[in-house]
């Protein structure tokens, strides 16, 4: 029987070791060599050159668990299940095992080890379209095992297909394992009964590779990605359709009722608050663990509005004084075997802190925006409105008139003695909502509070309109950031992330040995360096550092991969970022001539075999990135 968290990845991990795994680290949430995104979203962003055909150090089967960021969805946390950090367990196959084994391990485990009952469970797989067969395979892999035609749906590829991550590349069919949630006997499909089966795992089967003409030829190296949640898993286990009742979030809930004076679970609004803040801290905690300090651009821009939308969601709560901090403090116990937390502990307590002090100001703006806004309002009187909302309720009574008024029909409201003109003088329209939900970071729960006490409307559907037309245009601007790390692998990434090591040996040669890299992105036209620096460098300094990694790249030094233990690695001089993050083998890149070693990194790549394919490197930028962090913007030519 499953205990705890602790209790459920050592399982995971052991039963997977007994069918010939190798267990690799939990990598960092800031990606070392994925510079597309901007953290580890899932467990395969680690192993990119090794799911694109590069050999692994420790061999074609891996099993670990993942700490993982996702932020896509940020506006849907609040639900049972969804959440900002949360742990991945995964196994791969890197051509070796296909659906065959990749499935009966799935079903070994949920009801062997996990031991769900059969009769619990149900699956989908994909039901193929122009590009990919039906996957009838897989459908008949799962029906020996015992899962009944009608608990097997057939579902397109916006639910069975996963890839390519870019244009081209790999990418294949999936097939997804659901418990049932309802009450009852178990009935139908994830298609028939959506609502009452719940995703628990995902085996992801890389069978294609998708061309330059947008054909999908099957692929020379076939993989097996999985993920299975922790947290949803857990609260299936214990029983739970929440998964804020597990021990991993209870702890946290328990200190923000403490602390608000309200209960979980009483009250809709209340209680989805309570789950933002809990999943907000718990994130940023985990972000701040790896050093990352809030700013106004990309990581540190998502750590900001973390810790910022938490407190919004405690000031709704009526949270008096420093809310992250106490909240943070119930978040360590939780996860001990991460000991990285408690080592940073003292600053990630004293940034959260900071940020809470400096966001009290952007507030107090907040506030008078909200009432440059609201003074332009004619509000209801207080006793129609009391009486309006009494007998209707907020929702209700707007559904009913914005459904007539956007259809152009009539609608009384001579039963309040309130017109439609009083009511059009009192409507906080979607663009000013959303500009105080945007610009000041108001929650719409918190723009109905301050709207309700000056007896003022705040129609939701149309602040949701127009946020949908705000995460639109986010989505279609940050897409080339947030996709997966196999989007680009082409010839000129692989140039810059050379170009990276490079940098790093002639930041330090000028700078000295303090210096360490804190971050990369890549792009098809540029390179930007993220290293630890308190100081602007001086024109000299940047000078100097570009005429050093030019005179390396014109010696045409040899760019050399050897595998070794962490030990032997660390022996030899190679240097990294993260040592907690590596595996009892490790790939070591040398750049160097038959006398002397340029650069000696552990790294996973991809790489040149030789500088001189680089051509001229040229420093465009260097600024600040965030406290202690500077930032280099650079291209080759």
């Amino acid at each position: 029987m499953i205990k705890d968290r602790l209790d459920l990845i050592k399982e995971y991990i052991n039963f997977f070791k007994s069918k010939a795994h190798k267990e690799i680290p939990n990598s960092p949430l800031i990606p070392e060599n994925d510079p597309t995104v901007l953290f580890t979203t899932a467990g395969m962003h680690p192993l990119v050159p090794f799911l694109l055909g590069q050999k692994h150090p420790l061999g074609k089967r891996l099993v670990n668990v993942q700490k993982c960021i996702r932020t896509g969805d940020i506006d849907e946390v609040g639900n049972e299940k969804n959440h900002t950090f949360f742990e991945m367990l995964g196994n791969w196959s890197l051509g070796d095992y296909f659906k065959k084994e990749a499935i009966e391990y799935s079903f070994e485990f949920l009801t062997k080890v996990l031991k769900i009952p059969l009769d619990m469970l149900a699956v989908s797989v994909f039901e193929g379209d122009k590009d990919a067969g039906k996957d009838e395979e897989s459908a008949k892999i799962w029906e020996k095992l015992g899962i009944k035609k009608e608990r097997i749906a057939y579902l397109p590829k916006s639910n069975n297909w996963w890839g390519p991550a870019g244009n081209t590349g790999p990418c294949g069919p999936d097939t997804e394992m659901f418990y049932w949630i309802g009450k009852g006997k178990p009935k139908g499909n994830p298609e028939t009964n959506e609502d009452y089966w719940k995703e628990i795992w995902n085996d992801v089967l890389m069978q294609y590779n998708k061309d330059e003409q947008g054909n999908f030829n099957l692929a020379k190296q076939q993989n097996v990605d999985t993920g299975l949640g922790v947290e949803r898993v857990l609260a299936t286990l214990q029983g739970f359709k929440d998964n804020y009742l597990t021990e991993i979030w209870l702890p946290i809930i328990k200190e923000i009722e403490k602390i608000s004076n309200k209960k979980y679970g009483k009250d809709e609004g209340e209680t989805r608050a309570m789950r933002i803040i809990a999943d907000h801290i718990k994130a940023s905690l985990m972000i701040l663990a790896e050093k990352q300090t809030p700013s106004n651009t990309e990581r540190g821009y998502v750590l900001r509005r973390l810790i910022r939308r938490a407190i919004r969601y405690g000031k709704f709560l009526g949270i008096q004084g420093n809310l992250t901090k106490r909240v943070a403090e119930s978040i360590f116990p939780i996860y001990k075997d991460y000991s990285h937390l408690e080592k940073n502990k003292l600053f990630i307590l004293k940034e959260l802190e900071l940020e809470e002090e400096t966001f009290a100001k952007t507030l107090e703006e907040g506030l008078k925006k909200a009432e440059k806004i609201f003074s332009k309002k004619t509000p209801i009187k207080r006793e129609k409105f009391v009486k309006l909302m009494e007998a209707h309720g907020k929702i209700d009574i707007l559904i009913k008139m914005l459904d007539n008024k956007d259809s152009k029909k009539p609608y009384s409201l001579k039963e309040f003695n309130i017109s439609e003109k009083e009511i059009d003088q009192a409507i906080v329209t979607g663009e000013e909502s959303f500009l105080l939900y945007q610009s000041s970071g108001f929650p719409l729960e918190m723009i109905d509070e301050l709207a309700d006490e000056r007896c003022l409307i705040v129609p939701h559907r149309y602040f949701r309109q127009e946020q949908a037309k705000h995460q639109e245009l986010s989505r279609t601007a940050s897409a080339g950031v947030f996709k997966a790390g196999l989007a680009d692998n082409s010839e000129i990434a692989t140039k810059y992330h050379t170009a990276t090591h490079l940098l790093l040996a002639a930041l330090r040669e000028v700078l000295g040995e303090h210096v360490e890299q804190r971050g990369s992105n890549i792009t098809a036209e540029r390179m930007r360096f993220d290293f630890s620096h308190d100081n602007k460098l001086t024109e000299q300094q940047l000078k100097e550092v570009e005429k050093i990694v030019n005179d390396n790249i014109k010696a045409g030094f040899l760019v050399k991969r050897e595998e070794m233990s962490l030990n032997e690695a660390k022996k030899s001089g190679a240097t990294g970022i993260f040592e907690e993050k590596y595996g009892e083998k490790v790939s070591v890149y040398t750049i160097c001539d038959a006398k002397s070693n340029v650069s000696k990194e552990i790294c996973s790549g991809p790489h040149v075999t030789n500088t001189k394919d680089l051509g001229k490197f040229k420093i465009l930028k260097e600024e600040a990135s965030s406290k202690g962090v500077r930032r280099i913007k650079a291209v080759l030519t």
